[in-house]
C-alpha cells in the first residue's frame, strides 16, 4: 500500500495537494472574516448573518445534481482552474467595494452566493479528480492527505482570520481569501498528467443520468445511510454554525482575535485526525471508525453549548477538538467508502448525489439556526443542534456499518442486504 508520504512522490498529486492547500486555506480565511465584517462593521442580525451561510450553500440545491451529471462528462482539472479564478475575482471585490465605501449586506449575499454555484462545481469536479489521476491502491493515502489540507487550512485559517481580521481588518482578509484561490489556480494549471476525456455520448440524458446516481446511492446498503447521516449532520452543524460566531460575540464578548485563537486551538485536532486515520482504519476498522465519528460529533456540539466565560471557555476549546477529529475522520472514510463501491462511470454522479442530499441540507440549517437563535436564543440553538446531531447517528447504527468492521468491495457491498 502507498503511504501518506509516498503518495507526495507522486509530482501531479503534489500540485494537487498544493493547489488544495492553498484553496482550503483562502476558504477558512473567508469563512471566519465574513461573519465578522458583518458582525462588527455592517452590525447585522442573528438571522442575517445566518442567511450569509444560506446564500452561499444554496447552490447544492440548485447546481449539485446537474454538476455530477456534467462531470462524469468532462475533464476535471479545466474545471477546477475556472472555478477558482472565477472565486478570486468575487471575494476580491469585497476589499474593493470597501475602500470605496460602498460595501453592504447585498453584496455579500450577492458574493457568497455566486461563489457558492462556482464551489460546487469545484467540489464536485475535485472529488471526481483523484481516481483519474491516482491508482486504486493510492486512493486512501491521496485523500488521507488532501483531508489533512482541511485540518491546516481549519488550524491555521481559524487563527490567523481572526488575528488578521483584528490587524488588517475584515476587507482585507478577505482580499487575501481571493489571493488564495488565485495561486491555488496556477498550481493546478501545472499539472502535466494527461487526463482522458472520458467518451462521449451519443444522445446526453442528464435526467437519466442524475437518475442513475440517485438510485445508486439510494439503493446502496452503506452509500444510503453514510448519505443520510451527513444530510443530518449539516443540517444541524450548519444551524449551529450560524450562531456560532455571534454568541461569542455577543453572548461571550470575545473579541476576533481571542475566537481565532481559540478555534485554532481545538482544531489541532483535526491535523491529529488527518494524520492517524489509516492507522485508526487499520486498529478499529474503518466501517466502525465511521460509526464512531458519527456518534462523536453530536456530543462535540453538545460541549460548545457549555461554554462560558473564563474558564468556560474550556468546553468551546475541547467540543471544537472532538468536532474537528470527527470530521476529518469521517471525511476520509466517507470518500475513501465512496471511491472503492462505486463503479468508475458513476462517481462524478454518486459524488454529486451525496454532496447535494449533505450539503443541499446546510443553507436549510443555516437559516433554520438564524430563527431558532431569534427566537429560542443563541446557547439553546447550540444545544439543539448537539442533541440532532447525535440522533442523526442512528442513521449508520441500525444499518450494515453496525455489523461491519471494514467496508468490501463494490461486488461485496451491493451483495448485502439493504
Amino acid at each position: 500500500m502507498t503511504t501518506g508520504r509516498g503518495i507526495l512522490s507522486h509530482p501531479d498529486f503534489r500540485r494537487l495537494w498544493i493547489a488544495d492547500l492553498l484553496s482550503q486555506l483562502g476558504s477558512r480565511l473567508g469563512m471566519m472574516a465574513v461573519p465578522l465584517l458583518a458582525v462588527l462593521t455592517l452590525n447585522a442580525s442573528t438571522l442575517q448573518v445566518s442567511l450569509l451561510r444560506t446564500c452561499e450553500t444554496a447552490a447544492w440545491l440548485l447546481l449539485g445534481l446537474f454538476a455530477g451529471a456534467w462531470v462524469d462528462r468532462v475533464r476535471c482539472l479545466p474545471v477546477l482552474v475556472a472555478a477558482d479564478l472565477g472565486r478570486a475575482l468575487l471575494y476580491a471585490s469585497i476589499p474593493v467595494a470597501a475602500a470605496f465605501g460602498v460595501l453592504s449586506l447585498p453584496q455579500l449575499y450577492v458574493v457568497l452566493a455566486a461563489t457558492g454555484l462556482l464551489t460546487v462545481l469545484f467540489d464536485v469536479a475535485h472529488s471526481s479528480y483523484p481516481p483519474r489521476l491516482l491508482s486504486p491502491e493510492q486512493l486512501l493515502p491521496g485523500n488521507a492527505r488532501l483531508a489533512a489540507n482541511h485540518s491546516v487550512a481549519a488550524v491555521v485559517g481559524a487563527g490567523a482570520g481572526g488575528v488578521l481580521v483584528q490587524w488588517l481588518t475584515a476587507p482585507i482578509t478577505i482580499g487575501l481569501n481571493a489571493l488564495g484561490f488565485l495561486w491555488s489556480a496556477v498550481w493546478l494549471r501545472s499539472i502535466r498528467t494527461p487526463e482522458p476525456r472520458p467518451a462521449p455520448q451519443d444522445r446526453p440524458n442528464l435526467r437519466r443520468e442524475i437518475g442513475e446516481g440517485l438510485r445508486y446511492v439510494f439503493r446502496h446498503p452503506l452509500l444510503r445511510p453514510i448519505t443520510l447521516n451527513t444530510a443530518t449532520t449539516m443540517l444541524f452543524q450548519a444551524a449551529g454554525n450560524a450562531v456560532m460566531i455571534v454568541f461569542l460575540v455577543r453572548e461571550i464578548h470575545l473579541s476576533p482575535a481571542t475566537i481565532g485563537l481559540l478555534s485554532m486551538i481545538g482544531l489541532l485536532g483535526a491535523l491529529a485526525a488527518s494524520a492517524l486515520t489509516e492507522r485508526i482504519s487499520r486498529w478499529m476498522g474503518d466501517a466502525r471508525a465511521l460509526l464512531v465519528a458519527a456518534i462523536g460529533m453530536g456530543f462535540a456540539f453538545s460541549l460548545q453549548a457549555l461554554t462560558r466565560p473564563g474558564w468556560g471557555l474550556t468546553w468551546y476549546v475541547a467540543g471544537t477538538l472532538l468536532a474537528a477529529i470527527c470530521i476529518i475522520v469521517g471525511y476520509i472514510l466517507q470518500v475513501s467508502t465512496r471511491q472503492r463501491v462505486c463503479p468508475p462511470e458513476l462517481q462524478g454522479r454518486v459524488s454529486a448525489t451525496m454532496s447535494f442530499v449533505s450539503w443541499g441540507a446546510a443553507p436549510i440549517g443555516s437559516l433554520l439556526g438564524g430563527i431558532l437563535g431569534t427566537v429560542f436564543g443563541l446557547r439553546p440553538t447550540l444545544w439543539i443542534a448537539g442533541a440532532a446531531m447525535l440522533a442523526g447517528s442512528a442513521w449508520l447504527i441500525f444499518s450494515p456499518f453496525r455489523t461491519l468492521r471494514s467496508v468490501p468491495t463494490e461486488a461485496e457491498s451491493l451483495r448485502r442486504p439493504a
